[in-house]
């Protein structure tokens, strides 16, 4: 697989191929000791596990809102573009903002806790509300140890220093892991392992600014740079909030028991532990390397420099993502059987996971090409036009959602996914042509030989499914992945060889090492 070359010979201090690989290898063992956390939060009662999945929705939220990907599209552009007196007083101006507000919210969660439950529950809900008000107060905290946990990573990223944040995650799902087989299965103790997970994961970034004299001290003072920021990051909160807005419609319509059974929460976060973990490890990781190199092209003015590693970002992702959607799509079940940890599973939760799997696999070529997009702006300090495309993009979501779920049930949720993404994609691609010129022969004679090897892969994963036992628990799961989806993962790999892929003799040139 050809990684990210580095185009800009002057400013790369560390490779853009070692960097993708610390932050993918650090994802896989995020998302892999995630799944083995998830499989164990489903030992729990179905209605326990319902309720906190509706709890920890409120800090996920607003976690969005105001670190993790507001702070790394908006923080890193501005923070490069600073010596290294002045990054570190904006480090420790902006890190004190984000202790004060998110002490501030996190008091309001836990008073408004009710309100809250109700917002995010339909009126015939599915779950036990008392105990889902209970778990959230419990949960709030949460979002304090986040975002600071946010902050750490921004500035470690900004630097390019991946190892350290990126393995940050897994040492939250151990932590959780370790708390939750070792105290009472209750919903103080399923609370409390979340936020045991929460000290973790901030813990152990610590020593890594310290050691790279990146540690700031919070204060509440000003600094010229942190309005820039601010004013950065108003737009990507405002487009988090519209995404906002659909998880709690989402979260509304998977609670309505009138259309929906108990387990479908719990289904859904199941497909979305699965879903995350692909599009997390050959989306999310690549760009996620690639975002300072965007942003120091951007300051530098070097366009060619940039359009070349924006070909190079889609098509590194696309070639790993096209496979893994068709995979998903043919397995779903089996992939979803993952959870189950014996022949006692809930049925109905196991048919929700694999149905919103199925069609969130749809989704994850068309959101890779907006990931790769959007970071194109955000570097470009370009937020209105994002943010434009971005709400107008969720607002059609929403109301995809509500026309075709009653329709298609939980395929539903995926199709309008897919369908939303679709259009994104060509209304950034219009953008960026316009402003910079998009490299679209270069896309698309990429596409056209990926998309159609992804199909015969899935094709080949489903005909070979059918004669492995049945999924439904965690042995027939894995044997089917194992098989069918080697198989068919197996016949893409042989024709992006046939056809001579650059990524794919990138791919043989790093086993050969």
């Amino acid at each position: 697989m050809e990684f990210p070359a580095d185009v800009n010979p002057r400013a790369p201090r560390r490779s853009l191929r070692v960097n993708t690989l610390i932050v993918m290898a650090g994802t896989l063992g995020s998302r892999v000791s995630g799944i083995v956390r998830q499989q164990i939060i489903n030992l729990f009662d179905t209605s326990l596990t319902d309720a906190f999945n509706v709890a920890v929705k409120v800090p996920n939220l607003l976690r969005e809102l105001l670190a993790e990907g507001a702070l790394v599209n908006s923080f890193i552009p501005i923070y490069k573009s600073l010596d290294t007196t002045e990054r570190r007083k904006l480090a420790q101006s902006f890190s004190g903002v984000m202790i004060a507000v998110n002490l501030i919210l996190m008091a309001l969660g836990i008073l408004a806790a009710p309100w809250i439950v109700n917002l995010l529950t339909a009126a015939d809900a599915n779950i036990d509300r008392a105990v889902a008000v209970y778990m959230t107060q419990l949960v709030m905290p949460f979002l304090t140890l986040i975002s600071l946990s946010a902050v750490a990573m921004g500035l470690l990223n900004a630097d390019e220093h991946f190892r350290e944040s990126s393995f940050a995650p897994v040492a939250f799902n151990l932590a959780s892991i370790v708390a939750l087989l070792l105290l009472p299965d209750t919903a103080t103790w399923l609370a409390f392992g979340w936020l045991i997970g929460g000290v973790a994961q901030l813990a152990v970034q610590l020593p890594s600014l310290n050691r790279f004299g990146l540690l700031p001290t919070p204060a509440l003072v000003g600094h010229p740079a942190l309005r820039r920021v601010l004013v950065q990051m108003a737009p990507f909160t405002l487009t988090a909030g519209a995404r906002q807005i659909l998880n709690v419609y989402v979260t509304r319509l998977l609670t309505n028991g009138a259309q929906f059974p108990t387990g479908t929460q719990t289904g859904y976060a199941n497909a979305e532990a699965l879903f995350t973990t692909v599009n997390g490890l050959f989306v999310v990781s690549p760009v996620l390397a690639m975002f300072p190199r965007f942003a120091q092209h951007a300051a530098d003015k070097d366009w060619a420099a940039f359009r070349g590693l924006t070909a190079q970002a889609i098509r590194t992702t696309t070639f790993l993502a096209a496979p893994m959607s068709a995979l998903l799509v043919a397995l779903a079940p089996y992939a979803v059987s993952l959870f189950n940890l014996g022949r006692g599973f809930d049925p109905q939760k196991f048919q929700a996971g694999a149905g919103i799997l199925t069609g969130w696999a749809l989704a994850l070529v068309p959101w890779a090409l907006v990931t790769v997009l959007l970071r194109t702006f955000y570097a470009r300090e370009r937020t209105r036009e994002a943010v434009v495309v971005s709400a107008v993009g969720f607002v059609l979501e929403v109301f995809l959602y509500g026309r075709l779920v009653p329709v298609l049930g939980f395929l539903g949720f995926g199709v309008s996914t897919a369908l939303s993404g679709t259009l994104m994609t060509a209304a950034l691609i219009v953008m960026y042509r316009r402003a910079l010129g998009f490299p679209a022969a270069e896309v698309a004679a990429h596409l056209i030989r990926v998309v159609p090897l992804a199909v015969a892969a899935g094709l080949v994963a489903s005909l070979v499914s059918r004669v492995l036992p049945a999924p439904g628990f965690i042995v027939p799961g894995a044997l089917g992945l194992a098989v069918a989806g080697g198989m068919g993962l197996g016949v893409y790999l042989l024709g992006a060889l046939a056809l001579r892929l650059p990524e794919m003799g990138g791919l043989l040139r790093r086993l050969r090492r």
